[in-house]
C-alpha cells in the first residue's frame, strides 16, 4: 500500500490538478463582467458584482442581550432599586434616572447612563415593585455594544460571493433592497451520437435514451446558469459545424460524447477545423477523455459520454470553470477525511472517484462502479477519492466529497 496516497506515474495522462488549473486560468482570462441590478429577494444563487460595504454600525446602538433590568453598576449597593421606565425593542429610551433601574427586553436599546443588564432570572421583584439583584454585577454584562457585528465602511461580502439565504439576510440587515450581480452565464448543452434518442420515443436497434443532457440542464439551472438546450448532434461533420455555428451568442458550449480521437469524433474535427482543440487525457476514473477548445471563439467543453463520467467530470472540472467565469474564487468542493469501509486491493494509475455514501461514519461504495451506471450516483451521497497508485484496507483514511457540495 502507498500510505502517503501520493500521485503515481500516469504516462501521458494529465493529473486532475493540472487540468483544473488550466481550466481556471482560461476562465480567469474570460471573466463575465456584465451585471444587472436585482431585488434582494431575487439574488439567490447569483454572484455579487461589487464588494458589499457596511453603511451603518450593527447594532446601531448598545442593546440588551436578555430580558431583564438595565442599571448602572455604581448605583447598586445590594439594596433594591426602583424601576423608572420600561424599554421595549423598537423604542427610544430616556436617560436612566440615577439610582434606578429600567425594565428592558431583548434587543431594546440600553438607556443612556446604564452600563449593565442583569437577566430577570437573577432579579427578585418585591411587593413594592422595587427590584433586588441576587448575583454580582459586572459592567458591560449582557449588553451588545454598538458595532459589535459591523462598523461603517467594513467589508461585509467581497465581490465574487455566491449569494444564498444567509448572505441575503446579511444584506437585508444593512438595509439593502437591491444588489448588483453578475449576469447569468449562458450555456448551450448538446449531446452527440446517432445512438441517442429522447425519452418518450420508442427505442430502435442500438439506441439508448439520452440521460446526460437532462442531468446537465437541470444541474446548470441549479447553478444559476441560463441554459440553452441544443439537442442531439448526429454523427455528421457538416451538421455538427452548422449547429455549433448557431450557438455564437453563448458563453460556453457543453457537450457530452464524441470527445475521443476516432472516426466518429465529429465535434473534435469541427474544433480542429474552425477553432482550437486541447484534448486532455486525464488521470481520472471515470472520465479520462475530456475536451476543451474553442469554436469560432466560443469556449467548448466536451465531457465523456458515459453517465458516471459525465457526472464526475462536470462536478470536478466544468462546474469550477463556470463559477470562476463568474468571478467566484473558492470553486473546489469541500473534502472531508473519513475511514474507508471497504478494501481496495488493486492500485490504479488514475485517481478514482467512487460513488459512495457515509454509513456509521465510514465511506462505503456502490457494488458496481462502471462508468455507464448512473444508478450508482442516485444511491450515493458523495464521491470517495482514491489516489493514484494506492491500495486500501478498511479503516484507512480517504477523502469524501459530499454531492451536496457540487450539485448547487
Amino acid at each position: 500500500m502507498n500510505p502517503a496516497g501520493k500521485p503515481g506515474k500516469t504516462g501521458s495522462l494529465m493529473p486532475v490538478e493540472v487540468a483544473l488549473a488550466r481550466l481556471l486560468e482560461m476562465a480567469d482570462a474570460s471573466r463575465i463582467v456584465e451585471r444587472e441590478r436585482l431585488p434582494l429577494a431575487q439574488v439567490q444563487g447569483r454572484v455579487l458584482a461589487d464588494d458589499l460595504l457596511s453603511t451603518l454600525d450593527l447594532p446601531p446602538w448598545p442593546n440588551s442581550a436578555m430580558d431583564g433590568y438595565a442599571l448602572r453598576v455604581a448605583d447598586w449597593s445590594a439594596e433594591p432599586l426602583v424601576v423608572s421606565q420600561k424599554v421595549f425593542a423598537g423604542q427610544a429610551p430616556a436617560a436612566l434616572t440615577p439610582g434606578t433601574c429600567a425594565r428592558i427586553f431583548t434587543g431594546a436599546p440600553v438607556p443612556p447612563g446604564a452600563d449593565c443588564v442583569e437577566m430577570q432570572e437573577n432579579a427578585e421583584v418585591l411587593a413594592d415593585e422595587r427590584v433586588r439583584f441576587t448575583e454580582n454585577l459586572v459592567i458591560g454584562q449582557n449588553i451588545r455594544p454598538q458595532g459589535q457585528e459591523t462598523t461603517v465602511g467594513e467589508l461585509i461580502l467581497p465581490a465574487g460571493t455566491r449569494l444564498g439565504p444567509i448572505e441575503q439576510g446579511l444584506a437585508a440587515s444593512l438595509g439593502c433592497a437591491e444588489l448588483d450581480v453578475i449576469r447569468k452565464v449562458r450555456v448551450a448543452v448538446l449531446s452527440t451520437g446517432d445512438e441517442l434518442i429522447e425519452p418518450g420515443q420508442p427505442l430502435g436497434p442500438g439506441q439508448i435514451y439520452n440521460s446526460n443532457r437532462v442531468l446537465l440542464c437541470s444541474w446548470l439551472q441549479r447553478l444559476g446558469c441560463e441554459v440553452i438546450d441544443a439537442g442531439i448532434l448526429p454523427d455528421n461533420l457538416d451538421t455538427t459545424r452548422m449547429r455549433l455555428g448557431e450557438l455564437g451568442d453563448v458563453d460556453l458550449i457543453l457537450s457530452t460524447g464524441g470527445v475521443s480521437v476516432g472516426e466518429a469524433d465529429f465535434l473534435g474535427m469541427a474544433l480542429r477545423e474552425e477553432g482550437e482543440l486541447a484534448l486532455w487525457k486525464l488521470a481520472i476514473k471515470p472520465g479520462k477523455p475530456l475536451t476543451f477548445g474553442h469554436f469560432r471563439g466560443v469556449p467548448v467543453i466536451g465531457l465523456p459520454g458515459n453517465p458516471a463520467s459525465t457526472l464526475v467530470t462536470f462536478a470536478l472540472l466544468a462546474r469550477p470553470y463556470l463559477l470562476r467565469r463568474l468571478g467566484v474564487q473558492e470553486v473546489e468542493p469541500l473534502k472531508v477525511q473519513v475511514p474507508a469501509g471497504f478494501d481496495w486491493p488493486k492500485a490504479g494509475n488514475r485517481r478514482e472517484y467512487l460513488r459512495g455514501r457515509l454509513e456509521s461514519g465510514q465511506a462505503i461504495i456502490y457494488h458496481n462502479q462502471s462508468s455507464g451506471v448512473l444508478r450508482s450516483a442516485a444511491w450515493a451521497d458523495g464521491l470517495v477519492e482514491v489516489m493514484e497508485e494506492r491500495t486500501l484496507v478498511a479503516g484507512d483514511s480517504v477523502y469524501f466529497i459530499p454531492l451536496s457540495e457540487v450539485l448547487s
